[in-house]
């Protein structure tokens, strides 16, 4: 049996050692910071993405949903992650991914993957600022015919995002804040 308390202090400190860039950056939303918190690095490392599944898992344990996912990129391997940690504790958790548009080819899906429709969803992200793209992948879901019963992500920058998820509706979810990350 892994110890998520264990889980939790590991990636924490991956996130610390890896992910985390200071100097002066332009972020998605066209603001400036004085820091990138850069959860590729951890979600797509060999080490760390085991623990992000299980430590993601154990956020949302009280849930009931059975399926994960969000916007590509960033919920991409965090889904993966939570897909792999469910299977290795003998249970069944579905991924998709929400495209930023639709296809103009195929089936024109804008989620791929195991439909959502009449399901039960978390939305995941690496990282929260805005709240702008769990907000987008909520909606296609919705549209969809899923159910959004929670976001969640690893990280939280304290930049609106949980006001933004609060204002529609969305219970939201995540694992460290800034103060945890030595940002605050």
């Amino acid at each position: 049996m892994t110890d998520i308390a264990a889980d939790r202090a590991r990636l924490l400190e991956i996130i610390r050692d890896r992910a985390i860039v200071h100097g002066r950056v332009t972020l998605s939303s066209g603001k400036e910071a004085d820091y990138y918190v850069d959860l590729r690095r951890v979600t797509l490392d060999g080490e760390a993405s085991p623990l992000v599944g299980r430590v993601m898992l154990d956020l949302v344990a009280d849930l009931d949903f059975d399926a994960v996912g969000g916007l590509t990129l960033g919920a991409d391997p965090v889904a993966t992650s939570m897909l792999h940690a469910s299977a290795a504790a003998g249970g069944r958790l579905d991924a998709f991914v929400v495209r930023k548009a639709g296809k103009a080819h195929g089936l024109q899906q804008r989620i791929e993957g195991p439909s959502v429709e009449g399901r039960r969803v978390v939305v995941v992200e690496d990282t929260s600022t805005t709240g702008a793209s769990p907000l987008d992948a909520a909606q296609a879901v919705q549209e969809a015919g899923g159910t959004v019963v929670a976001v969640a992500t690893i990280a939280d920058r304290a930049t609106g995002a949980a006001e933004k998820f609060a204002a529609a509706g969305l219970e939201y979810r995540h694992v460290y804040g800034l103060e945890d990350l030595g940002l605050a």
